[in-house]
């Protein structure tokens, strides 16, 4: 059999591009197929946050190993992708909070990050006009920051093209199987392509569109909505993150000055619906407000929704299936984003040697999804 590529990935959000370009950089022929835009799906409704403050320590490695790519992209892809690390501000409000971020912070320094806990005036220096009424203290990593994925993925794009091809606007029907093997996919156009390796990106689709292989993939779509403001001065860098029950999420953009954030709905949100609500709207313009008071004036420019790809347990999956040559990535909870330079170089490590670069038996994809992680 001629084969038409190295390796197929379906998907063009963060991480099938990341996983096409080290997939590239080991000097394999990629062809990457994305039924619409490239980041159309849940990358491009990201807020762009990055951080490394997880309670696991393979969450931390990830995330670590990650921000070192962020700050090699200017030079390794060409191009400015407008990282920053302004940090990340976790609030605690709650002695119970509290004590949780001072365990984690231990974890977190026993692997070499850079994170401390703050006091309330710290807080005030560093979030000029900060509300602190019930304010204990918080979570601070000056490390994490903020990148921009549009250009993160036009530039893993840019990197696939220069051996491989990306096909946009180029719906995947189906995974073609030789007995258990893949084989090719054939397209909505009717093209088929050949390659001994398929990789199922597609995030918050992965599930269904895993189905016609058989395959029930513990992936299920959650909306999300977040807004951005008119730009004004920059008076604040990290995200704040609020994790109260009624809190939020933001961080000012460094060049810009628009802030854009988003928060948790209480329930969940299940399903692909990505319309954006007024509730939505009126809500975060309270709760940003009352974190930070002299923002209540502040015009909101526009709003928008989009997919988390949630797993039973929080954690993504990177793993292949029964299938030979098949492998999912994804499941990664709004963690997509900030985790996917990373997880492209595991994935290329893994589909090319047989074995991951070091133990991720925690994004098995046969694991016990009972468990799930405190700092999410």
């Amino acid at each position: 059999m001629k084969w038409t590529a190295d390796a197929i990935i379906i998907g063009g959000g963060i991480i099938g591009c990341a996983t096409g370009y080290y997939l590239t950089k080991k000097g394999l022929k990629v062809y990457l197929f994305e039924k619409e835009y490239l980041t159309s799906g849940s990358t491009g409704r990201c807020i762009g946050g990055i951080r490394q403050q997880y309670s696991t320590p393979l969450s931390i490695k990830v995330a670590m190993e990650s921000v070192k790519k962020f700050k090699m992209m200017k030079d390794e892809l060409g191009m400015d992708v407008e990282f920053e690390q302004d940090g990340y501000l976790f609030l605690a409000h709650s002695e119970e909070k509290e004590k949780v971020y001072k365990q984690l912070i231990q974890l977190q320094r026993n692997m070499g990050l850079d994170v401390e806990y703050v006091d309330v005036p710290t807080i005030k220096e560093i979030v000029p006009g900060i509300n602190t009424e019930g304010l204990l203290g918080g979570a601070y990593c000056p490390s994490d920051g903020q990148a921009n994925p549009f250009l993160v993925v036009d530039g893993y794009a840019k990197k696939i093209k220069e051996k491989g091809k990306v096909f946009t606007y180029c719906e995947v029907e189906r995974i073609n199987l030789q007995g258990n093997k893949v084989v090719s996919i054939t397209t909505k156009k009717g093209e088929t392509y050949y390659a001994p390796v398929v990789v199922n990106a597609t995030g918050p689709f992965i599930r269904k569109f895993s189905e016609h292989l058989g395959l029930d993939i513990p992936v299920f779509p959650e909306r999300h909505e977040s807004l951005i403001t008119e730009p004004i001065e920059v008076f604040f860098k990290p995200m704040i993150v609020d994790y109260r029950p009624d809190g939020c999420y933001f961080h000012q953009k460094a060049k810009q000055g628009s802030i854009i954030g988003c928060y948790t709905p209480v329930p969940n949100v299940p399903g692909n619906d990505i319309r954006s609500s007024y509730e939505f709207l009126n809500e975060m313009a309270r709760r940003m407000a009352r974190l930070i008071p002299k923002l209540k004036d502040v015009k909101i420019i526009r709003q928008w929704a989009g997919s988390y790809e949630m797993t039973p347990d929080g954690n993504p999956i990177l793993d292949k299936t029964d299938i030979e040559g098949l492998w999912i990535i994804g499941g990664f909870c709004g963690h997509g984003f900030m985790l996917g330079p990373e997880i492209g170089y595991i994935a290329s490590e893994y589909i090319t040697t047989g074995r991951p670069p070091y133990d991720i038996s925690e994004f098995a994809l046969n694991r016990d999804f009972s468990r799930r992680e405190v700092m999410k």
